[in-house]
């Protein structure tokens, strides 16, 4: 439970015996007020609102189906048109619910059916659909889970609506029949009882009803993993695969990275140290009968060690920039959009840093995409916002380009998508023929 877990880890936190009671007191109260501090409470009393005409309508439309099918019973032909169209019923409100969650409720829920092989005859795949376990644990939710949560969010609207109902009292208490609010088990008069009633509903508002949202918010969620996703089993399976997935790209991503580097050091630092041995070898035979010419040299070859010092630090700064690690990801993107020929707007909201490899591929995930907009975008503007909210940093690059890019093949997005995906992950590129563009990157950065 979210509020045992809390008071235990503030109590606990209180080095000061003294302070025990204040501290177990703190404790009790931000307890009690965590729905509020988690940033999700709104979208869960969305989520609840639509519960209810959802779970209204599957709860209507499986009882016409079931009575269908108890008619239909009389002879297969009829039964079976039914029964595909209860199932496929049930697997279009399970996708609708998987991205409801998804949308409110930050659950991100695999579909759970297997890919029905192909070359299969039209009355083999009509079996495997009524057949397979993961359509009725669908029709399951349709028919039972569905309803059950719709009455469950009827009652917490209730709660709001009594809250809110409660704390306005004393502006229309006066003005109902008999000049008081009869609630049932008492009545409440203007004055002193509405205030009380006030003080009532300020308090089911801040503290019950938030606690029953965030609570049926987390049973709708279980209940949708548990009958709308894979099995247990399934999704380690899945997961294992994707993270050997992942693996490999990052294996790949850091072979890719390491010849970059070999080539930059072979074809630029490397050969300008050769060019510089060279000037000063001659310089220094020519030391003593041409001082003059010897001098020129010297200085053509303190040119090439800058230029050379200069390229170093550019392959150096694509390994990993010092200014990251010492000053955050605020100063790094900051000096990397000074070097922009481009306008670019950035905007980063990192109250606590993320780890060192999430920064590291944020850093470079900006880095790239920069790059590749002075290259292909011929865009004006750029516009960058970085922020985190809990485990999640979030990157929205956006330039008003010609659009068309893509991830593939192995260009520079390709390699961002890697990177973030061997991270656990995901880039998706919004660039329609013509513009604007938009690379948005989620990463996960829990502490």
């Amino acid at each position: 439970m979210p509020i045992v877990r809390t008071v235990m880890e503030i109590a606990r936190d209180e080095p000061a015996p003294r302070a025990t009671a204040r501290s177990w007191a703190l404790a009790i109260v931000r307890a009690l007020l965590w729905p509020w501090r988690s940033r999700r409470l709104g979208r869960s009393l969305a989520h609840e609102a639509l519960s209810i005409p959802i779970g209204s309508v599957t709860g209507m439309v499986f009882l016409a189906l079931a009575a269908l099918c108890l008619v239909s019973t009389v002879t297969f032909v009829l039964a079976v048109p039914v029964v595909l169209g209860t199932v496929t019923l049930a697997d279009w409100v399970a996708r609708a619910e998987r991205a409801r969650a998804h949308a409110l409720l930050y659950i991100e829920v695999p579909v759970p059916h297997a890919t029905t092989p192909a070359g299969l005859r039209r009355w083999a795949r009509v079996r495997t659909r009524m057949t397979r376990r993961s359509s009725w644990k669908e029709v399951a939710y349709l028919a039972v889970v569905a309803p059950l949560l719709g009455i469950g969010a009827g009652v917490v609207l209730t709660i709001w609506s009594l809250a809110l109902a409660l704390l306005t009292l004393p502006a229309y208490a006066g003005s109902l029949p008999g000049g008081s609010a009869d609630l049932g088990f008492a009545r409440v008069a203007p004055g002193l009882g509405a205030a009380l009633a006030c003080l009532v509903g300020l308090g089911i508002g801040v503290l019950l009803a938030p606690l029953a949202t965030a609570g049926l918010a987390s049973i709708e969620g279980t209940a949708v993993r548990g009958l709308l996703g894979p099995p247990a089993r399934d999704e380690l399976t899945a997961r294992v695969g994707a993270l050997e997935t992942s693996r490999a790209a990052a294996v790949d991503s850091a072979e890719t990275e390491r010849r970059r580097i070999e080539r930059d050091l072979h074809d630029g630092v490397q050969q300008r140290l050769a060019s510089l041995a060279m000037e000063l070898g001659r310089a220094r035979e020519r030391f003593a009968t041409d001082p003059s010419g010897a001098e020129t040299l010297v200085a053509g070859a303190h040119e090439d060690a800058k230029a050379a010092l200069s390229e170093l630090r550019e392959v150096a700064r694509g390994v990993h920039p010092a200014i990251l690690t010492d000053r955050g990801l605020d100063a790094a993107l900051s000096s990397v959009v000074a070097r922009c020929p481009i306008p670019v707007e950035l905007s980063v909201e990192v109250e606590t840093r993320p780890p060192a490899p999430i920064e590291s591929a944020a850093y470079f995930v900006v880095s790239e995409a920069l790059t590749n907009v002075v290259k292909h975008a011929q865009a004006s503007r750029v516009r960058i916002a970085i922020a985190r909210q809990d485990d999640r940093l979030a990157i929205a690059i956006d330039d008003d380009g010609v659009g068309g890019a893509a991830v593939g093949g192995s260009g520079g997005l390709a390699g961002l998508s890697e990177r973030v995906t061997a991270l656990g992950g995901w880039l998706r590129v919004l660039s329609p023929a013509g513009g604007p563009t938009s690379v948005i990157v989620e990463l996960p950065c829990g502490s």
